[in-house]
């Protein structure tokens, strides 16, 4: 049986959730709902779509490299989007990162996230080859 890994990134809602931003079990990496925040757990490029999802994927990548695999490893996105007429920026930024990796990918409008100050959130599961 594989052991499971777990990478917390330190925000507050993770402790108060109880949850972990990801985790490896074998060669599964599967990284929870992410947002546009910075170390300091500030939200970044407030009422920026494309500059918020940039940031959403660097964090992504940061849970998966600590846990031994990168962006090219990701098999599914799924992006939570609160304004889905803007979804080109959001789509701009996604393909920045993935349009050589080319995961399945959803997006999806939903009414609002945790902070009315976040456009969206995206979630992803990898497979590390």
């Amino acid at each position: 049986m594989a052991e499971k890994q777990q990478y917390f990134s330190g925000v507050k809602w993770e402790s108060i959730v109880g949850y972990s931003r990801a985790i490896r079990l074998g060669q599964q990496v599967f990284v929870t709902g992410t947002t546009a925040t910075n170390e300091a757990g500030e939200i970044v490029g407030i009422g920026d779509a494309y500059a918020q999802t940039v940031q959403v994927i660097r964090n992504i990548e940061r849970a998966l490299t600590a846990l031994g695999a990168s962006l090219k490893d990701v098999v599914r996105t799924r992006m939570f989007v609160t304004d889905i007429a803007r979804w080109e920026e959001y789509g701009r930024a996604h393909g920045e990162f993935f349009r050589d990796i080319q995961p399945c990918a959803t997006m999806v409008e939903v009414r609002r996230l945790i902070d009315d100050r976040m456009l969206i959130e995206i979630e992803v599961d990898a497979i590390v080859q």
